[in-house]
């Protein structure tokens, strides 16, 4: 199997990069992001991973809009869909786009089939 490229780069190459060094390579969205900085929460979530890494444990996250950074490949992220927790294990090709992108937030509905009382009107039976 062919190894993961992001524009060149492996991913062992892309984990190595710090994040000054990540910002030429990416798209301008998140290219935008990492020169405004990360907020406090995805800070708090960042060191979750790093501890996370360590013991191999998933993280259970609400942060949808989280970038999807090198160091995350082979993580398990739980990511929050408004209802449950939806496990993801992150693989090479997930790289820079969001959580919430793998985890769908309404589910394909499947009407039943009309029948007996499922309307008004279908309670009137005309009498002969």
């Amino acid at each position: 199997m062919e190894e993961y490229r992001y524009r060149g780069k492996s991913v062992d190459d892309l984990s190595k990069l710090s994040l000054h060094e990540l910002i030429p390579i990416v798209n301008a969205d998140l290219r935008r992001r990492l020169r405004r900085g990360f907020t406090p929460q995805e800070k708090t979530f960042l060191e979750h991973i790093e501890k996370a890494k360590a013991k191999g444990k998933p993280i259970r996250t609400h942060l949808r809009e989280m970038f999807i950074l090198p160091s995350f490949v082979g993580l398990t992220i739980n990511v929050h869909n408004g209802k449950e927790f939806v496990p993801i294990t992150i693989k090479p090709n997930m790289i820079f786009h969001r959580l919430g992108e793998y985890v769908l937030t309404t589910k394909h509905v499947k009407h039943g089939s009309p029948g007996l009382s499922a309307t008004r009107s279908s309670s009137f039976v005309p009498i002969k």
